[in-house]
């Protein structure tokens, strides 16, 4: 469970609250409000996540060891650029996946959710089905509903895949080398922009990589930049 910038301490002691009904036991907090929300009186009997729940200053940090991870959105009039899967869709994909590797489930702040930069981290996206009238859920209310789902039927799960999917850190990497490729290359439509980068990341997401191809991956884009760089060099002299 990872909460981004979520403001209200009550709030990530009813999430603390909801992991612990469940059997879910690593809570991450991206940003945290200042005042200490280890004390938060709506944990009840949640007290250890909450004194266990690791700090992160950026989200990239958070689910850098995470080979899968999904965002939740109440989509309402956004543009979104993800898939985007209803609970009961999702649910079972996220428990095959958990037989295999690690899953960060994100949900952003009481008042905006996950920004769109947020969601660029994401491979994809769930939402769960509420009336067209009244979308959003109160956040402790959504952590457990979907903590709930994703509970159900645990022992029925998909074999494991026999190569393990490639971490957001992996994933992270290989955003960060293709933009200094892209740089490298003069590449026209290059910019610094958040919404470029976002777009560039969310590209790689989709490709959905194994650990040892996002590895090759990274190799061959290191040695482009590199032959690149010893072009423009040579150019020089």
């Amino acid at each position: 469970m990872v909460l981004v910038d979520v403001r209200n301490p009550l709030n990530i002691g009813a999430a603390a609250r909801a992991m612990s009904n469940f059997g879910f036991r690593r809570l991450r907090v991206v940003n945290p409000y200042e005042v200490a929300f280890q004390d938060a009186r709506s944990a009840v009997k949640a007290g250890d996540i909450l004194a266990n729940a690791e700090k992160f200053e950026t989200l990239a940090e958070a689910v850098a060891d995470c080979s899968l991870v999904v965002g939740t959105t109440a989509i309402g009039h956004r543009d979104l650029q993800h898939p985007v899967r209803s609970l009961p869709e999702a649910a079972p994909e996220i428990r095959d996946h958990l037989t295999s590797g690690s899953c960060a489930l994100l949900f952003g702040s009481e008042k905006f959710g996950l920004s769109n930069t947020d969601m660029s981290h994401c491979h994809w996206l769930v939402h769960i089905p509420t009336r067209a009238e009244h979308l959003s859920m109160n956040l402790g209310q959504a952590v457990g509903i979907c903590l709930y789902e994703l509970s159900r039927d645990r022992g029925v799960a998909a074999k494991s895949e026999a190569r393990s999917a490639a971490s957001a850190a992996e994933v992270e990497r290989i955003h960060e080398t293709l933009l200094e490729a892209l740089q490298a290359s003069e590449y026209p439509k290059l910019n610094s922009s958040d919404t470029f980068q976002s777009a560039v990341r969310r590209m790689v997401y989709r490709l959905r990589l194994h650990s040892g191809d996002a590895e090759f991956l990274l190799g061959m884009l290191r040695q482009i930049v590199w032959k690149l760089q010893q072009d423009k060099k040579h150019n020089r002299d």
